[in-house]
């Protein structure tokens, strides 16, 4: 049974102090995941460089009460399948007495793109890890770039707005639903929302259920979304109330849909408050948010189907 006021009064693992921005995505995303660990437990952190890496331990300071491996972008899902399958090792022979976890952090870039063959191979492998990707949907440490996360028509320094481009032309990749197909134990799916009760029980299934595990969180950047910082509770609640980020689990291959809206809102909703895609509100542009609209609804009801809603 999920104990709110017990949950919030553990501990902090990640210290404050850091360098990220206010209002992070990332950041909240770390804490909140953290904060689903036992007290007696100990955990083995690695983190793919991005904002969170190079923010939370520059050396020789370090934000992370535990254990902390940092990785290259590529190879967090290598690097931790490695350390937990030593631990495994020095438990049988009796050198490790107490329990420890396995989670590691990566940005969208790492995940979704640099690192996906480090993080497919841990998850084929089903070693007993969480892999939580924060998904700010682009590159946002090295200035704004897009990734295969960066949502249509997005705004970025690759994928600028001009008279001859719209934005990033291609589609959002479904990472939930690429990684469920290795048939691991726990997908989920979730974001900041009421009072991160979704988030929290997702973490602790995911950090407590044997074998692999995975969290995809969207976590919006003030910066790259280009939204005010203090709303960053209603750009997440509008994500979900227009099913742009639904909130889904995929438990041992079976779809269990957690959220579906009374009043679906339109995904323009969504869109409107984050600068990134001002243009497509500019007169001209409505097909592009028809385009947008289209893209939504169909993944909306591809998930209810797979939910069996």
């Amino acid at each position: 049974m999920y104990n709110f006021k017990e949950v919030m009064s553990r501990p902090e693992r990640l210290a404050g102090g850091h360098r990220m921005c206010a209002g992070c995505g990332g950041t909240i995303t770390v804490r909140a995941v953290l904060r689903a660990l036992h007290p007696e437990d100990k955990a083995v952190i690695a983190n793919a460089t991005g904002c969170l890496e190079v923010s939370t331990f520059i050396y020789p300071y370090v934000a992370w009460k535990d254990s902390y491996i940092h990785n290259a972008f590529e190879n967090a899902g290598a690097t931790l399948s490695g350390v937990e399958a030593a631990y495994n090792v020095l438990k049988r022979k009796g050198k490790v007495d107490n329990t420890y976890k396995f989670i590691a952090f990566g940005g969208d870039g790492g995940t979704y793109d640099i690192g996906f063959q480090s993080l497919s191979g841990a998850m084929e492998r089903n070693h007993d890890l969480v892999y939580v990707c924060y998904d700010n949907g682009a590159y946002m440490n090295t200035g704004i770039q897009r990734s295969s996360a960066t949502p249509h028509f997005a705004d970025t320094t690759t994928t600028p707005v001009g008279s001859e481009s719209n934005g990033k032309m291609q589609n959002r990749k479904d990472l939930a639903e690429i990684i469920a197909s290795h048939h691991i134990p726990y997908v989920g799916q979730t974001t900041f929302i009421g009072n991160f009760k979704d988030l929290h029980e997702k973490a602790e299934k995911a950090i407590y259920t044997p074998g692999a595990a995975f969290l995809n969180v969207m976590a919006p950047c003030p910066r790259g979304w280009r939204y005010p910082t203090e709303d960053i509770m209603e750009i997440c609640k509008l994500g979900v109330e227009t099913c742009y980020w639904p909130l889904f689990e995929v438990i041992d291959g079976k779809w269990v849909l957690n959220y579906k809206p009374k009043n679906k809102l339109p995904v323009e909703d969504f869109l409107r408050p984050q600068g990134r895609f001002k243009h497509l509100f500019k007169k001209g542009n409505e097909d592009l948010i028809e385009q947008f609209q289209k893209e939504v609804d169909e993944r909306w009801e591809q998930l209810l189907r797979f939910c069996e809603e």
